[in-house]
């Protein structure tokens, strides 16, 4: 535990960029906070203590603002930043190095048995209020952009954004800004979207205005 506590702390120091001393890191930080005590309720759990698990975890939420379902595999030096309002389900799977802001979901599509949540492989981020749903696995390094939504699986190394989540502007692979996994400052993927449908809808509008000038002068429908 006390190597962990190291691991977390340096962790923490190293990504955060506030650089914060050991004793805040150590004291003031969620997110370390949460992962410890998930550490308390997973064994709890693998024991065959449901009861016990779910009760450890619900504490830990109450104390952090983070709930982790005493299920959920998590690994080394995860860094929940902020950490306010993150949901990792029962069957979630969380590499080592991975970054996650305020505000994510590690969430479930199917109430039925068996593997509902995602995995993250090693060194993932997922920036504010994203949300990553269903059994997908997000690759190694990949990175999900601030309140993107993602229902399909995450190519190594790339960034997704928007809702549904997919690579800036149809590109594959983009280096995204730190931490929040967006491109450029220009690119709005939800509003590439809206001016789609619009285009579609005035599309729709001059077909119909043609289809209205070729229909006989006093003609009515149905008659």
């Amino acid at each position: 535990m006390a190597l962990e506590i190291i691991e977390l702390v340096r962790a923490i120091r190293a990504r955060d960029p506030a650089r914060p001393s050991w004793v805040e890191a150590l004291l003031c930080y969620a997110g370390l906070h949460a992962v410890l005590w998930h550490r308390l309720s997973h064994a709890l759990w693998r024991l065959g203590l449901p009861a016990a698990a779910r009760f450890s975890s619900h504490l830990a939420r109450w104390l952090t603002g983070i709930e982790i379902h005493p299920g959920a595999k998590i690994g080394r030096r995860l860094f929940i930043d902020h950490g306010m309002g993150v949901v990792i389900g029962e069957t979630a799977e969380v590499g080592d190095d991975v970054l996650i802001y305020h505000g994510v979901t590690l969430g479930g599509l199917s109430g039925q048995p068996g593997k509902r949540h995602p995995t993250l492989e090693d060194q993932v981020t997922v920036g504010a209020g994203a949300q990553v749903l269903g059994p997908i696995r997000i690759g190694r390094g990949a990175r999900v952009g601030a309140n993107a939504v993602v229902v399909a699986p995450v190519a190594p190394g790339c960034t997704v954004v928007g809702i549904p989540a997919r690579p800036p502007r149809g590109q594959p692979c983009q280096e995204p800004a730190i931490g929040y996994g967006l491109g450029a400052v220009d690119e709005d993927p939800v509003g590439d979207q809206i001016a789609a449908l619009r285009g579609e809808l005035a599309t729709l509008r001059a077909e119909l205005a043609a289809l209205r000038a070729r229909q006989p002068e006093g003609e009515c429908a149905g008659v």
